[in-house]
C-alpha cells in the first residue's frame, strides 16, 4: 500500500493479543486503543509499557473488548482506522467480529485485516464481510501466504 499517514488519526487494534500492531501504530503517531478480551490486558499493558517510550505511552490505551458484546464503551464509528492481524479464524466469532466492525465504522474508516486464508472458512468470513462493506485485498506475501484486506462501509450510492 505504500506510507501510511498516521499522525492524529484514531486507530484500534482488535484482538491485538501481544500488542505489536497497536504500538507500532502508536510510535507512527496515531491515538490508539489496544483492545483483546479482559484476560489479556495485564499483558498488553505491560507490553505497551515496556515497548514504547513514556512520552508516547498515553497515546496508547489497552482497554477490553469482546466482539458483539462490551461494544457499548465504544462510540459508535469512533476510529479512522480499524486493524486486525491473525483474528480471522474461529468461525464462531464472525458474526461477532462483524458486529463489531459495524459497529466501530464510520462512512470514513478504514479497515486493514491481515491474515492467512488457511480453510475454507475463512473465505466464508470475507464474503460475509463483502456483505456489509467494500472490500479489497491490497497486499499479499507469497513467501509467508499472508494477505491484508482493505475494507469500508459502502456507500448508500454503491447500493443502489
Amino acid at each position: 500500500m505504500g506510507a501510511v499517514e498516521l499522525r492524529g488519526c484514531s486507530v484500534v487494534e482488535l484482538g491485538a493479543g501481544t500488542g505489536l500492531v497497536g504500538i507500532v501504530a502508536a510510535l507512527l503517531g496515531a491515538h490508539v486503543t489496544i483492545t483483546d478480551r479482559k484476560v489479556a490486558l495485564e499483558f498488553l499493558k505491560s507490553n505497551v509499557q515496556a515497548n514504547l517510550p513514556p512520552h508516547i505511552q498515553p497515546k496508547a490505551v489497552v482497554k477490553e473488548l469482546t466482539w458483539g458484546q462490551t461494544l457499548g464503551s465504544f462510540s459508535p464509528g469512533e476510529f479512522d482506522l480499524i486493524l486486525g492481524a491473525d483474528i480471522i479464524y474461529l468461525e464462531e466469532t464472525f458474526t461477532d467480529l462483524l458486529q463489531t466492525l459495524e459497529h466501530l465504522c464510520s462512512n470514513h474508516s478504514v479497515i486493514l485485516l491481515a491474515c492467512r486464508i488457511r480453510y475454507e472458512r475463512d473465505h466464508n468470513f470475507l464474503a460475509m464481510l463483502e456483505r456489509q462493506f467494500t472490500v479489497s485485498k491490497v497486499h499479499y506475501d507469497p513467501e509467508k501466504d499472508v494477505r491484508i484486506y482493505k475494507a469500508q462501509r459502502r456507500s448508500l450510492r454503491e447500493d443502489l
